[in-house]
């Protein structure tokens, strides 16, 4: 039911990228280009990992994108869980936490400290799925995202930094 992603899986995972980014109303966001997802999970150097869920007929019905962090607190590697996703037909099925229970199984077979995702806060579904699984928010964190110019600005070499008016090197 669960498998490592291969590399003839990249269509099938940017498909379902798009359709999750359709589900949480930002379709446009979805920008990831197949060669992109390909370098990403199947370059010299992944930076990521999947994994997919078939169903018993193989069709494939979701998947899990994700790739290492690391905690200073606890000195050792974690999971950040980037996407889970189902398709709608297959929700129920119990594709979604055979997805999550093997990368808890990785976490534990490699001593990892860590499972950590984010969720929509809108996403009541899939919230209380998470829940059932023993999973907790962390409501003490916020996100914080820097992205498109505000990246770019503080991103680039050269001159002063205007915010805080510190020369760099």
């Amino acid at each position: 039911m669960i498998r490592s992603a291969q590399v003839t899986d990249v269509p099938v995972i940017r498909a379902m990228i798009r359709e999750l980014a359709e589900y949480e109303k930002v379709p446009d966001e979805a920008r990831a280009t197949e060669e992109q997802l390909r370098e990403a999970l199947f370059g010299e150097r992944p930076a990521a990992f999947a994994h997919i869920a078939e169903s018993p007929d193989g069709e494939v019905v979701g998947f899990s994108l994700w790739f290492l962090s690391f905690s200073t607190w606890r000195g050792v590697h974690g999971i950040y869980l980037e996407d889970l996703y189902v398709r709608p037909g297959a929700r129920g099925g119990g594709y979604g936490k055979a997805l999550l229970r093997e990368l808890a199984r990785i976490c534990v077979e490699r001593g990892y400290g860590r499972l950590e995702w984010a969720v929509l806060n809108w996403n009541a579904p899939t919230i209380a799925f998470y829940e059932a699984l023993g999973a907790r928010p962390q409501d003490e964190w916020s996100v914080y995202r820097l992205t498109d110019g505000p990246l770019a600005e503080l991103g680039s070499d050269g001159g002063e930094d205007r915010r805080q008016g510190v020369l760099r090197k």
